[in-house]
């Protein structure tokens, strides 16, 4: 089963938060938040967003930047923004693979990108728009990276109830 990293760069909406922290422990995949935050752990919406799951939850709070890369220094990352050459899904992630989304406001800092222009992917959408949601652009990738793994170690198949049918 793949190991995946989600690094949320400076994060600014509890729900959205939320929501990826309820992908996470649907996934199994990690969470990694990189402070500073628009919002506080103990945040209502936060904590409605991510439902019951925080416990189920495999989460990691870093001190800016430096300290998330100090820290995981042979990472192998992908930064997720609107301004890259590449495709997510040209890419052949790793089994272990960390994939950072910026800020709401503002994505990623473009010097990261700069530094990084290879690992740099986009989701295609169209030009007249600015971004997708941010929760939803994790869930799009965590569910690519999933997919090239034959979503190895998920539940394959979900069960009907005679209630289903009514």
């Amino acid at each position: 089963m793949p190991h995946i990293h989600i690094v949320l760069h400076e994060p600014e909406i509890p729900q959205n938060t939320g929501n990826i922290a309820r992908t996470c422990a649907a996934t199994g995949a990690s969470l990694h938040l990189i402070r500073p935050m628009g919002f506080t752990v103990d945040d209502k919406k936060l904590k409605r967003a991510g439902l019951d799951y925080w416990d189920k939850l495999d989460i990691t709070y870093y001190d800016g930047l430096a300290d998330f890369n100090s820290k995981h220094p042979d990472a192998k990352i992908y930064y997720f923004t609107t301004k890259a050459k590449h495709c997510y899904t040209d890419v052949q992630y790793p089994d272990e693979v960390y994939i950072m989304f910026g800020k709401e406001s503002a994505g990623l800092p473009e010097e990261l990108l700069l530094q990084h222009p290879d690992e740099a992917v986009r989701i295609p959408m169209r030009a007249t728009l600015r971004s997708l949601n941010l929760s939803n652009a994790v869930a799009v990738a965590v569910f690519e990276i999933l997919r090239q793994h034959a979503f190895e170690g998920l539940c394959e198949a979900g069960t009907l109830t005679k209630y289903d049918w009514e």
